[in-house]
């Protein structure tokens, strides 16, 4: 069984050093009008470079750009969609974090790339493969309001999606082998499942050969893993920090995807007891099908200091070799 080890998606955009505060103060500088767009994407190229190495120094068979031209997972994506503008702060579900909610004013149509440059620009620069993320249709539907009156909720998700579909084939077209959707929100709204298979299903379309992955983080998976089973996705990647019981539902029901084991909380500075994470996760593996599944956080580690967060990937790594030392 091959297990490889991932960074979920994002990570720290600020550090204690110097060259880690560099992308705080371009922004702050930016923001009075002292300092230039260029000034800015220049940071955020040194930092992205920071973040793949910190992954790669860990050793993460695959990494992420970090997110770090990120200012919200609404905003990024939602904010380039023509018939969307960017409106206040919100708290991103139950962190403290916040988003600019997105504003539907009109046809929502994705009229250039949303993160496709930026997985292109990353990839070239990271000796690991690197994984693209996008936030979900589910997730910006729920995060945005509609001032469109005859839109529904569902005519929303929808549009988001065809964006999305669009996206991924231009990911998949420029090298991009594992895409990640991210939807928290799928968790809080079990009741879209339906509407999410189908969104799903247009995505999946236009995936090409590229491996699609689906996470889900912020809420319980376990009452609706069977429902997370039968979506059009080729991975799941789960969050077990909100749901005690999810092990002993793939113990039972196995899994015929390949599985990304959400098991270092990405929110919690505390580490892990890895032999009895060890023996967790081998016990879930004995029942997937799939002959390669992935190890990860819970979820972003943005939420964590800079040091606590590679902490949290090299002892991803020491997971794995602690597994692959049981032969599984």
């Amino acid at each position: 069984m091959e297990l490889l080890t991932s960074n979920h998606s994002g990570y720290p955009r600020i550090g204690d050093s110097s060259d880690e505060q560099m992308l705080r103060r371009a922004v702050a500088q930016h923001d009075v009008d002292e300092g230039s767009d260029a000034e800015v994407r220049a940071a955020e190229d040194h930092l992205i470079l920071l973040a793949i190495k910190e992954q790669r120094i860990s050793g993460l068979d695959i990494v992420t750009d970090g997110l770090i031209r990120w200012n919200d997972p609404a905003s990024h994506l939602a904010g380039k969609l023509q018939g969307v503008r960017i409106n206040g702060l919100l708290r991103f579900f139950d962190t403290n974090f916040y988003f600019r909610q997105p504003v539907v004013r009109g046809k929502i149509e994705r009229v250039g790339p949303l993160v496709v440059n930026e997985f292109v620009w990353a990839a070239k620069k990271s000796r690991q493969p690197v994984k693209p993320v996008v936030t979900g249709p589910c997730t910006l539907g729920h995060l945005s309001i509609c001032e469109v009156g005859s839109v529904t909720k569902g005519d929303l998700i929808m549009a988001f999606a065809e964006a999305l579909a669009a996206e991924v084939a231009e990911l998949a077209a420029a090298g991009a082998r594992l895409i990640q959707v991210d939807e928290p929100a799928l968790l809080k709204y079990p009741a879209d499942m339906t509407l999410a298979r189908e969104a799903l299903t247009l995505i999946a379309s236009r995936k090409g050969e590229a491996e699609l992955a689906l996470a889900t983080y912020f809420g319980d998976a376990a009452p609706v893993y069977a429902e997370l089973q039968a979506l059009p996705v080729d991975t799941l990647v789960l969050d077990f920090t909100y749901s005690s019981e999810l092990p002993s539902v793939i113990q039972s029901e196995g899994s015929t995807k390949r599985l990304a084991f959400g098991v270092l909380d990405g929110r919690n500075t505390r580490p892990e007891d890895e032999d009895a994470t060890a023996r967790l996760v081998e016990r879930m593996l004995a029942q997937a099908k799939s002959e390669r599944n992935y190890l990860t956080t819970s979820c972003s580690l943005e939420y964590l200091p800079r040091d606590r967060a590679q902490a949290k990937l090299q002892r991803l790594t020491s997971l794995k070799k602690s597994l692959l030392g049981k032969a599984l």
